[in-house]
């Protein structure tokens, strides 16, 4: 869980800028969509492979410009 502690004189603005990057930082987001649903394991297979093919079709295409 992040967390931070306000500092004297600083603006909440500044806190809120801190909180939001050590969020980004530990991921705390793609956790909480990770496990905001559950994916049965052939579901997950199929979702990882789908992403595979997307990563391969980009990759070629960048080698061939």
């Amino acid at each position: 869980m992040a967390e931070i502690k306000l500092q004297e004189g600083e603006t909440i603005e500044n806190a809120l800028r801190r909180f939001k990057r050590k969020v980004q930082t530990e991921d705390i987001i793609k956790e909480v969509k990770r496990h905001s649903f559950y994916l049965k394991p052939g579901e997950k297979k199929r979702v990882k492979q789908a992403l595979a093919r997307k990563r391969n079709r980009k990759k070629s295409r960048r080698e061939v410009e």
